[in-house]
């Protein structure tokens, strides 16, 4: 197969990669390149592809899960700056509450034989198994940001939710704090399995048992409400600092807090994962990881553009490190500040 590409690609005066482009119908082969290609494949003999491969538009999904997560539209909205760049067209996709569902975009953008789709937050898992299997059955580049569960065989770009763990830890015992909790999103959630497995590395490194932290992890629904009732609980059992799984669930945390009586930082810390807009603005300013949105978006355009141009990548999670920004809602505990 490789001699023959070569073949063609001598005959067109072309690259073996323009070859490639051309006959699986990228958007970013010109038209007369194309031509050029197909009469070589004639010439040589060799069969064109099916015109369902040729006619690929330049339309690219963004899909994700909803637009409320603050960090979902920040990931949108550098996505589509740089599809916009490369001349392919976004097109947003989420859940309305009127009942359209990921499976319905998929439906239509399966109909606009569109390039290719980056899901945020989600993946093809969510849009249904009859979606699914289409969207692998023809091919269509995909690439998954942050998704929220196992995906064996796609190409991912994610944060690197262990280590974000591992500093929101680091910095909250530095300052004293000995019973700190985690509230993260609920089981089978792949992000938040990746916080609990290096929560529990860093205590086990640091010689305690299970029983001795196990009581400390919450799990409960992104949304403020069901956060700060998991806080409740945690503050009740001991915690006097709290790592989130997301800016949201730190508000919760927040909200919870003061349900109690309580202030942050004096009697309990919080720290959260994304920092969403506004979190430098929220009361009282949040300490939190920040994703590295614009880097993050970058590789996963790369990687949607390079299987557009017929390049195989290699499945697999790409992890990019986060950056703990501290502000005013993390501090010593207060029995020791009062001293």
């Amino acid at each position: 197969m490789k001699k023959r590409l070569i073949e063609v690609a001598e005959f067109a005066g072309v690259s073996e990669g323009t070859v490639r482009r051309a006959l699986n119908g990228s958007p970013l082969v010109a038209q007369a390149t194309r031509e050029r290609v197909l009469r070589a494949l004639d010439v040589l003999g060799l069969p064109r592809p099916s015109a369902v491969e040729m006619e690929r538009s330049p339309l690219i999904g963004v899909v994700v899960p909803d637009l409320q997560n603050p960090v979902f539209p920040a990931f949108a909205e550098a996505i589509a700056g740089r599809l916009n760049k490369r001349g392919l067209v976004p097109a947003l996709c989420t859940r309305t509450a009127d009942g359209v569902s990921e499976a319905n975009y998929i439906e239509m953008l399966l109909g606009q034989n569109i390039g290719g789709i980056v899901f945020i937050g989600s993946s093809y898992a969510d849009a249904g198994p009859e979606q699914g299997r289409a969207l692998k059955s023809r091919g269509v580049p995909m690439v998954l940001v942050n998704p929220a569960d196992e995906n064996d065989g796609s190409v991912q770009i994610s944060a690197d939710d262990g280590d974000a763990v591992m500093q929101s830890l680091t910095h909250l015992t530095a300052v004293g704090h000995e019973r700190v909790g985690l509230l993260i999103g609920p089981s089978g959630h792949v992000p938040s399995a990746r916080k609990l497995a290096a929560f529990a590395a860093f205590w086990g490194a640091r010689g305690v048992v299970s029983k001795g932290w196990m009581p400390l992890v919450g799990h409960a629904l992104f949304s403020l409400e069901s956060g700060a009732a998991e806080t409740v609980r945690l503050i009740g059992r001991g915690a006097t600092a709290i790592v989130c799984g997301s800016d949201e669930l730190a508000l919760g945390a927040i909200r919870g807090a003061r349900r109690l009586g309580l202030d942050v930082p004096r009697d309990v810390s919080v720290t959260g994962f994304d920092d969403s807009m506004f979190m430098v603005a929220v009361d009282p300013p949040l300490t939190t990881c920040r994703q590295p949105v614009s880097r993050m978006a970058d590789a996963a355009v790369e990687a949607l553009t390079q299987q557009m141009n017929g390049q195989t990548l290699t499945p697999g999670i790409t992890l990019f490190r986060t950056q703990l920004i501290l502000r005013n809602s993390t501090g010593r505990p207060h029995a020791q500040t009062s001293q």
